[in-house]
């Protein structure tokens, strides 16, 4: 394939993908304001977040299976179907646990749009020549993250529309996307009758969801060490096991264990793990700090997250261009590392009044760390793997992010309101008497507070609680990027391979 072909074989593919990212970063300012209208609180709000990282990540593993068996094309297009309408039931939703339960079916479509780009990327593209066209999925990625905020709170903020648009405004995108779908992505379709691993699917599904559920409530609803904890533990750890147990028992597994026998395969899946929880957790609260410890706007709230996003914009084009020109992608790989956990490892000094050139400086950082990472990751295991486990392969390690992203929101969620409550606790004395009884009614509501009602001395208040917290939750997920950092050391470096995958199929076949 020419590159023009490439080009306009992959331009839906792309557009799927914007939609599938543009669903989770569109709402990431108006969160504030949607969890309030409708009456939620931090619970809810971390909720929001975490169903849909729960659905991507139980489906991601099952979306590339299905890769390997059946038409990738037509897979892409009922994610695309799937995506639109969880769009259209969230919009409409009533209160939060309906919109909770309509993003876990976005989730589910963008799970599956997520694992199938890259599934496709790697059925058209050699691995040498697939860092230039990764670099076009990391912008994609980069127009959709700063897209996405800047969009949804010029939304929120129009009164005409409202927060509810923000869940719409993917639907159009989509539809567009199926269309230009089947005019453009052609694909060889190999056909092999074999049953699909539901039990497996299903076992890791419930698996990670038990996971989630202990560490959204551990210290809300009961203690850390507890007996909810015990067998919520309990229970996680024996559906883990069950699952080894039927993928060494079934013919196509979810997830083939004799993948990890690879050593790349085995210590990229680990570094996405920490990847994720550093990435998704050091991310997701940007939104609260900048509109509950800085007073920001949704749309204002939007424009400050650029550096992030022009960090990643430009590592993730650059990093994918020279690896296509020289093969090494190990030393982008360790630089991202490094510098996603300097960026993190700074922003645990944030404070509500930090000058924001600081602010910017640390997000280029976690940008520039990100966008080296994430793509290479995926790049050096579908070097690894034969054309029959592609889909899977690409998938697991996407699967390891994605857990280690629900993992750590949901951990770091729940820490962010004790820490809140606990630096709330300790300055409310410095109130008056009067202002007290407002600041222990914002405090104690259970929702997520609305500053522009508030007295300016409980605000001020109140933006530093929420300042020293989210500064809090940067500080724990830098370690987290350095264990990630640490396993990629020992990665090695294989070159990247000049044929594609669709050749290696040709070549197979003559072989039998």
């Amino acid at each position: 394939m020419t590159h023009a072909q490439i080009m306009r074989a992959l331009s839906g593919l792309l557009l799927g993908l914007f939609c599938a990212i543009l669903s989770s970063t569109v709402v990431t300012n108006a969160l504030p304001r949607i969890i309030g209208d409708l009456g939620g609180g931090q619970s809810a709000y971390t909720w929001v977040v975490t169903s849909s990282l729960l659905a991507v990540t139980a489906s991601t593993p099952l979306w590339g299976k299905l890769a390997d068996l059946f038409s990738k094309k037509i897979l892409v297009q009922s994610a695309l179907v799937i995506f639109v309408l969880g769009s259209l039931a969230a919009g409409l939703a009533p209160n939060p646990a309906t919109l909770i339960a309509a993003r876990v079916i976005q989730g589910l479509g963008g799970g599956g749009l997520s694992a199938l780009g890259q599934v496709v990327l790697a059925a058209m593209i050699s691995p040498r020549e697939r860092g230039r066209y990764s670099g076009y999925l990391g912008a994609t990625f980069a127009v959709a993250t700063v897209g996405g905020p800047l969009l949804g709170g010029v939304i929120t903020d129009t009164s005409w529309l409202g927060w509810r648009w923000c869940l719409f405004v993917g639907v159009p995108f989509a539809v567009v996307a199926l269309i230009v779908l089947q005019r453009t992505l052609n694909l060889p379709l190999t056909k092999r009758h074999v049953k699909v691993d539901w039990a497996g699917a299903f076992l890791v599904t419930a698996a990670v969801c038990t996971l989630l559920i202990w560490v959204t409530f551990a210290d809300d609803k009961y203690a850390w060490l507890s007996w909810q904890t015990y067998t919520l533990l309990g229970a996680a750890l024996a559906l883990t096991l069950v699952f080894l147990y039927v993928e060494t028992k079934v013919s196509e597994p979810v997830i083939p264990l004799r993948l990890f026998r690879n050593p790349t395969i085995a210590l990229a899946s680990v570094a996405s793990l920490f990847v994720g929880v550093a990435l998704f957790a050091g991310t997701v609260f940007f939104s609260q700090y900048f509109q509950l410890a800085r007073g920001a706007s949704p749309t204002l709230s939007g424009v400050m997250t650029i550096p992030l996003i022009g960090g990643l914009f430009l590592s993730s084009t650059v990093s994918g261009r020279v690896i296509t020109r020289t093969g090494r992608w190990k030393g982008w790989l360790l630089a991202g590392g490094i510098l996603l956990t300097a960026g993190l490892a700074l922003l645990g000094m944030l404070r509500h009044d930090t000058p924001y050139l600081y602010v910017a400086g640390c997000m280029a950082l976690i940008g520039l760390g990100v966008g080296m990472t994430l793509q290479n990751l995926v790049l050096c295991t579908q070097n690894q793997v034969s054309t029959r486990d592609l889909g899977v392969a690409s998938s697991t390690v996407t699967f390891f992010r994605s857990l280690g992203g629900a993992v750590g929101v949901s951990v770091l969620g729940s820490i962010l309101s004790s820490r809140i409550g606990r630096h709330a606790m300790e300055t409310i004395g410095d109130l008056s008497p009067q202002d007290r009884a407002a600041a222990a009614k914002a405090a104690g509501s259970g929702r997520l507070p609305d500053l522009a009602v508030l007295p300016a001395s409980v605000r001020i208040w109140l933006e530093g609680a929420y300042g020293r917290g989210i500064g809090d939750i940067f500080l724990y997920a830098a370690p987290v990027a350095l264990i990630a950092f640490l396993v990629t050391l020992f990665i090695k470096e294989v070159p990247l391979r000049a044929s594609d995958s669709a050749v290696r199929a040709t070549e197979a076949e003559q072989a039998s």
